[in-house]
């Protein structure tokens, strides 16, 4: 009975942590760029039961009483790559990616340390000193890793290999980076991810690059909103669970006095 408590405790746990995923990616369903998170549950491994301390057989003697498998733990939560749809903006700095790939940002801590972070996120602007940036402030890189500025008072063009055109001439060129295993990709924030220890990023030619467009959240709000429905009866059935084995357990003690 006891184990039949902890058993549905489990599972109320594992439903309160896919609430938690559920409702961050309804929270970024018009997030550009954002990709949303599923969960997994997986059982915990089967253990061997013992009766012990049993004066019928020996208070020293175990016996073997079977297997006993006391519930559902966390598993590993995942990111879904899929592609956003497109939203038409005519900014010319606003840049949707078609294929797999990442922007490159040049990232400032708080503390002032410097990395690279990638995103799918194409929200850019020009800052006053004609450097392409993030709506944060964050330098977009080319494909040298390094800082793209550009004139602020030429108009600019931009073409599918991500080439800035001023005045007729090819001023920089977006970088867009793959890897070959997203397993080493971990997200930072809503919108960026970061490169593990063991990831190989390189410079990819498959994706091609669309002006005046952004990527938007491939989160379906239909979709959660029914995932969500689910996971709220199953944790209300684990309730019920609880509550009927406390009513059990107390008609089982008020018992136990009477006798």
């Amino acid at each position: 009975m006891i184990k039949g408590l902890y058993t549905a405790y489990t599972g109320m746990l594992n439903e309160q942590h896919r609430m938690d995923v559920m409702t961050n990616n309804l929270a970024n369903v018009t997030t550009v760029g954002f990709k949303k998170e599923g969960t997994t549950s997986q059982s915990f491994n089967d253990i061997l039961a013992y009766k012990i301390k049993d004066p019928l057989v020996g208070s020293h003697i175990a016996q073997r009483l079977g297997v006993n498998n006391p519930g559902v733990k966390i598993g590993e939560d995942y990111v879904d790559y899929n592609p956003g749809s497109f939203r038409i903006t005519d900014n010319t700095y606003d840049l949707a990616l078609s294929g797999d790939g990442f922007f490159a940002i040049e990232f400032t801590n708080k503390a002032g340390e410097t990395s690279t972070k990638y995103t799918r996120a194409g929200q850019f602007t020009l800052n006053r000193e004609g450097y392409l940036v993030t709506e944060e402030g964050d330098y977009v890189l080319d494909v040298r890793n390094n800082r793209i500025r550009i004139d602020t008072l030429s108009d600019s063009s931009i073409d599918r290999d991500g080439n800035i055109t001023q005045n007729g001439q090819i001023v920089a060129q977006i970088g867009v980076f793959d890897f070959e295993d997203y397993n080493y990709l971990d997200r930072y924030g809503e919108t960026y991810f970061e490169a593990l220890p063991g990831a190989t990023p390189y410079l990819t030619g498959d994706a091609e690059i669309y002006s005046g467009y952004l990527e938007m959240s491939n989160v379906s709000s239909v979709s959660e909103m029914v995932n969500l429905i689910a996971i709220t009866r199953q944790y209300e059935s684990n309730q019920k669970v609880i509550q009927t084995l406390d009513s059990t357990l107390e008609q089982a003690v008020q018992l136990g006095r009477l006798g």
